[in-house]
């Protein structure tokens, strides 16, 4: 069984399309990388938020999946649409990294809450927004690209400090250059973070399918992650729209989600948990979406995509 992989050609998406063919390896399936270039590769001279929401690190990779060019294609699971079309489907999700954001610099005395004010790079409207919310003293600075070039900007002095995804940053090698752990209670970060994605055209080889499926899949993390994509997808968030959510298992019975909206100001922030049984983990996300948007959470989501897309 041979499987061709399609990734993006970036350092870390390379990592994780290396890492799925790790394990297929290991269980004897001989795999292919097929480079692919997507829209968000291209585009860099805008933020994400202007460029639409759907697709932008996906969508190419998703075509060629239909063409048959590629049998899978190897996500950041945060990178992902909040739906999918009905002839696509995601197979599994491998264990996930630590889930957290962090604080990136050359200057180890920089801190969120120090109150030393400088700039932080980011192209992420969710960790915009949680910087105006909860570190009013800082500037945000937009910056697109892949780690390495969000590096060297830095570097050139374009920012102080760079928020980025620990797993990302640990995955690269780049542990030393990081300053400071945001807690997820306050920084949740997006869903999906910290997890690789498989995605595959629903007319993929069942044998090919279960084979992946069986040998990708981290069944604990697919869990939390089938809550969070059922919040996302109820509240139809995208790259642009500043929702968050993070699961976990709080014992063996149980996993509890944390999610919500924030304004693009940061000024209005809705967060909730909801626990359950992790036999009901979709239908716990969906509920928690049900929750945030009847606490005022719709029309905070309305005033969101009209100043986006207006």
């Amino acid at each position: 069984m041979h499987i061709r992989i399609g990734t993006r050609s970036s350092r870390l998406a390379v990592w994780q399309a290396e890492h799925v063919q790790t394990l297929l390896h290991a269980a004897e399936l001989t795999s292919e990388l097929v480079f692919i270039e997507t829209k968000g590769d291209q585009v860099l001279d805008r933020s994400l938020a202007k460029i639409g929401s759907k697709g932008l690190f996906t969508q190419e990779l998703e075509d060629q999946l239909r063409a048959g060019s590629i049998d899978i294609a190897v996500h950041s699971a945060k990178d992902l649409p909040s739906s999918l079309p009905s002839d696509l489907e995601i197979i599994a999700f491998t264990e996930r990294e630590q889930a957290n954001d962090v604080l990136v610099s050359r200057n180890k005395a920089l801190s969120l809450k120090g109150g030393e004010e400088f700039r932080v790079g980011t192209s992420s409207t969710r960790r915009v927004a949680m910087l105006k919310h909860f570190c009013e003293h800082l500037t945000a600075v937009d910056m697109r690209g892949n780690l390495q070039t969000r590096l060297r900007k830095l570097d050139e002095g374009q920012c102080d400090a760079l928020l980025l995804a620990y797993a990302g940053v640990h995955r690269m090698g780049y542990d030393d250059l990081i300053v400071e752990h945001l807690p997820v209670a306050e920084f949740t970060p997006a869903v999906g973070q910290g997890s690789i994605a498989i995605e595959v055209a629903s007319s993929l080889n069942s044998d090919v399918r279960d084979a992946i499926t069986r040998v990708v899949t981290h069944e604990p993390t697919a869990i939390c992650l089938r809550a969070e994509r059922a919040f996302l997808a109820r509240l139809e968030g995208g790259c642009s729209i500043p929702t968050f959510a993070l699961a976990h298992w709080s014992d063996e019975q149980t996993i509890s989600i944390t999610g919500g909206v924030i304004s693009l100001d940061g000024n209005e922030l809705i967060r909730e948990t909801f626990t359950g049984p992790p036999a009901e983990s979709t239908l716990l996300g969906h509920s928690l979406a049900e929750s945030i948007l009847e606490r005022g959470g719709d029309e905070l989501l309305q005033r969101i995509r009209s100043s986006i897309w207006s």
